[in-house]
Order: structure tokens, then C-alpha cells, then sequence
């Protein structure tokens, strides 16, 4: 896990293209963890914060089977992340790109994002994304979210009254 391996095995429309090796889970389903230095199933003692595992009671450890991060011929599924582009497009999955849904939603994240200073109204920023027409209707809708900590010369005047 973590390697990065040139794409050129897998077939001729992956040349050139370089991938990384996210995870992976072996023919049972068990996950693969990064640090385990082995190709075959070990059984973890795991607690808060681990991967792989989530906790349902506060302090809670439990013994669960994971993979190692070393890849073998017993996976079946191996997670990859593109990490270089190669010479011609991969239909559905490099042809396109998909925009991101929402945009931030905390005033500062906006500021940061459009390069704002302190001054500048950040509500004229917000990414607002355009519902689909309804039946018989014209006007366009559109949904954004509520801008949290947002500083306006009302909540400074409540603040100090």
C-alpha cells in the first residue's frame, strides 16, 4: 500500500498512466491496513482512531482479523488513485470531469477560497447550486447553505447592546 506502480499491465488504454495503491480487500472481505508488514491475515487488537474499526462504546478495544499491506495474488479488489495522467482518456472515468456538489460553508473557508479580506461582504460568494425546474414553473431556484460565522454589522450591534 502506497506504491506507486506504472498502469501499463493492466492494458493498452492504461499507458503511461502511473496509479497508487490505496487498499484493497482480499477474497473474505477483509480490509487491508497500512503498517502491517505482511501478504496474509492477522488478527489486531484495535481501538479508537484505528482504521479499519469503529468503536461503540467510550474505551472500547476489540480483536478484529485485517489484511496486511503487502499486495498478493489472494485480493480481490485492490483500490487505486491516479496519480499521473497517461497518453489517451479512459471512458467513464478520466473523460469527464465532475465539479464538486457543495462549496464551504464557514465564512473564512469562503474568504480563503476567493482570496477575500476582512472587509469584503462574503455573502455575495456563496456557491449556490440550481434546483431542476418544477412543472409549469419559470422561475430558476437555487440552494445554498447558511454561512456559519459570519460577522455582519447586526451581530456586532447585538453583541455590544
Amino acid at each position: 500500500m502506497g506504491a506507486e506502480v506504472e498502469a501499463d499491465s493492466l492494458g493498452d488504454e492504461w499507458k503511461g498512466y502511473v496509479v497508487r495503491i490505496a487498499g484493497g480487500n482480499d477474497k473474505q472481505g477483509f480490509p487491508m491496513k497500512q503498517g502491517v508488514l505482511t501478504n496474509s491475515r492477522v488478527r489486531l487488537l484495535l481501538s479508537k482512531g484505528h482504521s479499519c474499526y469503529r468503536p461503540r462504546r467510550t474505551g472500547e478495544r476489540k480483536r478484529k482479523s485485517v489484511r496486511g499491506c503487502i499486495v498478493d495474488g489472494n485480493l480481490s479488489v485492490l483500490a487505486l488513485v491516479i496519480v499521473k495522467k497517461g497518453d489517451n482518456e479512459i471512458p467513464g472515468l478520466t473523460d469527464g470531469s465532475v465539479p464538486r456538489r457543495l462549496g464551504p460553508k464557514r465564512a473564512s473557508k469562503i474568504r480563503k477560497l476567493f482570496n477575500l479580506s476582512k472587509e469584503d461582504d462574503v455573502r455575495q460568494y456563496v456557491i449556490k447550486r440550481a434546483l431542476p425546474l418544477k412543472e409549469g414553473k419559470t422561475k430558476q431556484r437555487f440552494k445554498a447553505p447558511k454561512i456559519q460565522r459570519l460577522i455582519t454589522p447586526v451581530t456586532i450591534q447585538v453583541l455590544f447592546v
